[in-house]
């Protein structure tokens, strides 16, 4: 659930939740509250009695004012007699109620002596001023001193007159009220502890355990330790950033194990390019060596020692150009000058160059132009030259002692220009073509070992031929040899 959606219900359930269990409550403590006061006072009674305390306090004197009124109908005179009085001041005192008795306009009995009851008592509707409704349910006086008042008129047998009184005064009726509040503010304390307890609950569990797991697994991760999986369980913002907070972890890890490979493959450079420079320097010093002793006592010797110092030093040259383009690939800061080569004229400069270096090695070069010698790329001479260099390298490495023999075939392929490299070295395994252009991959490690390199020859070419826009791979049959191709793209106006 979206956190927006989650605040909104937590809102809309802090308002409507709390009223909703209120109502329930209310009922709940109203109908006990009612049946607590039906066997208190002896009532029926309703909801609407119970909120209005007056009402509520009146109905719980009917029952004396019914006996009162049966009593002046049979014997007017027993109110007369203090004893019977007295028994009814009693009955009302357990309802918070009392009786008042005036006869001739002058008071006769009181059942309450409150200090300022005389206030009350001057505003008492005189004999035969009530109604028939009044009498029964009462008149509310107001003022200082407020009541309600149910007044029975009386005729004595003496030929006086006078009236009785039930009064409830507010200072019974306010401790009812109250009394009421307060259980009305217990419930609304239990109705909003119930409803935070259940927010509460709800939002920990869709906001604070997601957060107390991202906690965790940040706190994981300063640690060093990658070694574990973030699941999101839902669609909300939250797992959101679990998923997001999930994918870095990933990256970390990928970038982890890059820089372990790349930490390994460095050092097997490193390790290669040390062994492959002792071979040409132990052989450059035994030559040096040998000119100082005077072994090379011949110009013939004297030219061919210089002749070997000078390929050694070569050798040790085109191992330390490899090592610095390969700090630049790492880098991407390979330094490219794009421009538009006629690819007959480049290609033909080409097979010329590499015809003389073959020829100097004994290895038999053929040359084959097949495409319109218009034809236009666009590529940076400099490392184009690299590429078809290193894959001539890598094959004059690998012919050994046979006659070695290396073709160099240029191929019009619609939009693409084809080149293919093709010597008759020893060929590689079907399974070893897909991994020839990895860094430091070779096909044969003792072979390796003995001829040399660096081993990130071909991921050289490969890396070229791909920041040109072109694609390279390899064909090869054991025993045959192997034919590199590369496409590059053409040039049109």
């Amino acid at each position: 659930m979206k956190l927006k959606t989650r605040l909104r219900i937590t809102f809309a359930a802090m308002v409507v939740g709390p009223i909703v269990l209120l109502l329930v409550l209310l009922a709940i403590f109203g109908r006990l509250r009612i049946r607590s006061l039906e066997r208190e006072y002896g009532i029926e009674m309703t909801m609407g009695n119970l909120i209005n305390s007056v009402q509520m306090l009146n109905e719980t004197t009917t029952r004396v004012w019914e006996e009162m009124t049966a009593q002046a109908e049979e014997d007017t005179d027993e109110f007369l007699r203090f004893s019977y009085l007295q028994h009814l001041d009693e009955e009302l005192e357990s309802r918070l109620s009392f009786l008042v008795l005036v006869k001739d306009g002058k008071l006769y009995y009181q059942g309450n002596e409150e200090e300022d009851l005389h206030l009350l008592l001057r505003r008492l509707p005189p004999y035969g001023s009530a109604k028939d409704d009044d009498k029964e349910n009462g008149v509310y006086i107001g003022g200082r001193k407020r009541a309600m008042v149910k007044q029975i008129d009386l005729d004595f047998s003496d030929g006086s007159r006078g009236s009785a009184y039930i009064v409830t005064t507010d200072s019974a009726i306010v401790p009812q009220l109250w009394f009421m509040l307060m259980e009305v503010g217990a419930v609304i304390v239990i109705v909003l502890v119930i409803t935070g307890l259940i927010m509460t609950l709800w939002i920990n569990n869709g906001i604070n355990r997601p957060i107390r797991r991202l906690q965790e697994a940040a706190r994981r991760i300063t640690q060093g330790d990658l070694d574990f999986t973030l699941e999101a369980e839902g669609k909300d913002e939250i797992s959101d950033l679990t998923r997001d907070f999930e994918t870095m972890r990933r990256q970390l890890v990928q970038t982890e194990e890059l820089k372990r490979r790349y930490d390994s493959e460095s050092r097997e450079l490193i390790s290669n390019i040390s062994h492959d420079l002792k071979t040409p320097v132990t052989t450059i010093k035994g030559y040096v060596e040998g000119i100082m002793d005077g072994v090379a006592d011949t110009p013939e010797k004297m030219d061919r020692y210089i002749r070997t110092i000078y390929s050694k030093a070569n050798e040790m040259d085109r191992l330390i150009n490899e090592l610095t383009f390969y700090s630049r690939i790492d880098t991407n800061r390979i330094p490219y000058h794009f421009t538009r080569l006629n690819v007959y004229e480049y290609f033909n400069d080409c097979a010329e160059e590499l015809k003389m270096e073959m020829d100097g090695l004994g290895i038999q070069f053929t040359y084959e132009y097949l495409a319109n010698k218009d034809t236009l790329i666009i590529a940076d001479p400099e490392q184009l030259m690299r590429v078809i260099s290193n894959i001539v390298g890598n094959s004059v490495k690998y012919i050994g002692g046979k006659k070695g023999e290396i073709s160099l075939r240029v191929l019009d392929v619609g939009d693409l220009v084809q080149v293919e490299l093709e010597d008759n070295g020893p060929g590689i395994a079907t399974e070893d073509l897909a991994a020839i252009f990895d860094r430091f991959y070779r096909t044969d490690e003792s072979r390796s070992s003995s001829t040399g390199g660096s081993g990130i020859g071909l991921s050289i070419v490969k890396k070229i031929i791909e920041d040109h826009g072109g694609k390279i791979w390899a064909s090869s049959q054991l025993g045959h040899g192997t034919t590199m191709h590369f496409v590059l793209r053409k040039y049109s106006t």
